[in-house]
């Protein structure tokens, strides 16, 4: 297991440099328009956009650019470790921000992860238990609810509902936690809800779908000779295998939740990082985007790999070698 972590912490660090390299191509090397001239005014004149360019570190050669970024992202800058550098709209700092905001995401993010965790798959299991009856029925109609409604329809409805029209739930914006519990949990319930919707049903029908594979398999007709009981034959044989694939998107959804459920945020205005990267892009703040992509694909990757760390918990057969 330890020779497994380690080779997947070098994959880790492999992934972040190609993610950062790819972005960097798309973002600084290929755009049609100069990124300095975006921040030299209305009129620009040349020796004012090339004062721009020395000043945002863009009159070097792009690969220069490159292997500067990647040597202030693992060794630090001059705003500490790790080296995210500085917004070229501000020209402050993005690390501050960026951590900031990708606390509100967590937030958001863990929030409909255990609403959709825990709704998914009980719906699951309660529709595989009932195959073809009334309950079966209903948690498919469900899913195919979730499936097919957009976010941002689900979130606009779910403002005029509980906002608008019962006044039983605030509207959009964030409290911190650390100022006002109640207030702070009374304003994320409709971002997790109608986030935790569109994933609970995914979830409900990957369970139910492999619950009921696994409870056609040989072992699970042997458990019920021996004479077991049928929870337990369901509980601890059947749907413990079930969860892996469940564990494995489970792991890769998170992830990207973390670099910013967008939609979810802009709806909500939620300060995340989501609203971020989207400012960002719309005022070619080039340094921005970049940082949130390292941040989303580290995100990524490190679930991944708690994910196969999980799996020899949840299935004995698999071994590391």
């Amino acid at each position: 297991m330890g020779r497994y972590l380690v080779r997947r912490l070098l994959w880790v660090l492999l992934l972040l440099v190609l993610i950062t390299l790819f972005t960097f191509v798309i973002f600084f090397v290929m755009p049609p328009t100069d990124p300095a001239i975006l921040f030299a005014g209305r009129a620009p004149t040349p020796r004012l956009i090339a004062q721009v360019r020395e000043s945002l570190g863009l009159d070097e050669p792009a690969y220069m650019q490159y292997l500067l970024f990647l040597r202030r992202l693992f060794l630090g800058d001059e705003y500490g470790w790790p080296g995210f550098g500085f917004s070229f709209l501000t020209r402050s700092p993005i690390k501050p921000v960026l951590f900031e905001r990708v606390l509100v995401t967590f937030q958001l993010a863990a929030g409909a992860a255990v609403l959709w965790l825990v709704v998914g798959v009980v719906i699951g299991i309660i529709s595989a238990l009932n195959r073809g009856k009334v309950a079966d029925r209903l948690a498919m109609g469900f899913a195919l609810l979730g499936v097919s409604a957009p976010v941002f329809w689900l979130g606009l409805m779910g403002l005029w509902v509980f906002w608008q029209q019962l006044e039983i739930l605030p509207g959009t914006g964030f409290v911190p936690i650390t100022e006002d519990p109640s207030q702070w949990f009374l304003h994320m319930i409709l971002p997790w809800s109608v986030l935790a919707l569109l994933f609970a049903a995914f979830y409900a029908r990957m369970v139910r779908s492999n619950l009921l594979e696994t409870l056609s398999e040989d072992y699970i007709r042997t458990a019920r000779a021996k004479g077991l009981s049928e929870r337990k034959v369901v509980f601890k044989h059947a749907l413990r295998s079930s969860l892996t694939p469940v564990v494995s998107l489970f792991g890769v959804d998170f992830g990207q939740l973390l670099g910013g459920a967008i939609i979810t945020e802009t709806v909500f205005n939620l300060p995340g990082l989501g609203t971020y990267v989207v400012r960002a892009t719309g005022n070619g703040d080039l340094s921005v985007i970049l940082a949130v992509v390292v941040l989303a694909g580290l995100g990524v990757a490190i679930m991944s790999l708690i994910v196969d760390v999980l799996y020899a918990f949840l299935d004995p057969r698999i071994k590391y070698a």
